[in-house]
């Protein structure tokens, strides 16, 4: 069953049609969100990311859109579904149909989308560099629009090379994320993530990493440029999204990296998760 604009539909009878400023400019934004025993995980920082990412794209809020009303409806998209505790949510949010670069309203329509989800860390994970085109730097690059073909060859070349992921580089050459994730890098006791002006997605995972690392007084956290050579330099490395919490990168190129601090942190986020503090 699909939540569009709060009706529960069956897919079959969802009618977007041809006039979709989803499909034919990208016109949209989305979410994706973890759902443990029926409670949405670090829901407050996703729909505050939502709300920033709806002003910055010029997108008319609905009256309705508080933090309870789409927590709701979230819930209920996932209530319908077969019997399972951990589940993977799609909130989308594009703007009316109509129009052509310039749309005719800046009002939205809004669909919810859920399945079950069971990801399991893996114990090997290798990634390299994406280098046909570029994550360019910018405001821009860090809201989850429905924009996603750099996302896709990226991850399209990481089938094609039996790796796990890759990484992208915005036009100066630096570390952005990798293709679903963003990416921190480990080096004695600094851990280095891109800063948001490199141009990554400005993580709901990625900012409680942050949180649990200033806490951490045996490292120290930077958001900082951050260059492919370095990461054959780190001693660890490790990716995050809502979905997979984080997971350890074992390999980069000929270079193998230990998974201590990864470990650690993945069991720290998983009780904030319980316990939301």
């Amino acid at each position: 069953m699909i939540n569009f604009n709060g009706e529960l539909l069956f897919k079959k009878n969802i009618k977007l049609t041809t006039d979709n400023r989803g499909f034919k400019y990208g016109d949209g934004i989305f979410e994706t969100i973890k759902v443990v025993h029926k409670k949405v995980i670090f829901w407050e920082d996703h729909y505050f990311r939502l709300m920033a990412s709806m002003r910055m794209l010029r997108m008319k809020i609905p009256m309705e859109f508080t933090l309870e009303f789409l927590e709701k409806e979230i819930l209920k998209t996932v209530a319908v579904l077969e019997d399972g505790a951990n589940f993977r949510v799609r909130l989308n949010v594009f703007r009316k149909d109509g129009g052509l670069y310039t749309p005719k309203t800046n009002a939205i329509d809004y669909l919810i989308e859920a399945s079950e989800s069971n990801y399991k860390t893996k114990e090997t994970y290798e990634i390299d560099v994406f280098k046909d085109f570029y994550n360019y730097s910018g405001l821009l690059s860090t809201i989850k629009t429905n924009n996603r073909m750099l996302n896709t060859l990226a991850s399209i070349y990481a089938n094609e090379n039996d790796l796990d992921n890759c990484i992208l580089v915005n036009e100066r050459k630096g570390v952005v994320e990798v293709a679903n994730a963003n990416i921190f890098i480990v080096k004695n006791n600094i851990v280095k993530t891109p800063a948001l002006t490199e141009g990554c997605i400005k993580g709901v995972v990625r900012g409680k990493v942050i949180d649990l690392l200033i806490k951490n007084k045996d490292f120290t956290i930077e958001e900082t440029v951050i260059s492919p050579f370095e990461i054959q330099k780190a001693d660890e490395v490790f990716i995050t999204n809502a979905i997979m919490g984080i997971q350890p990168v074992t390999k980069y190129k000929k270079k193998s990296f230990n998974t201590d601090l990864a470990g650690k942190l993945h069991a720290s986020l998983k009780v904030l998760q319980i316990t939301g503090i």
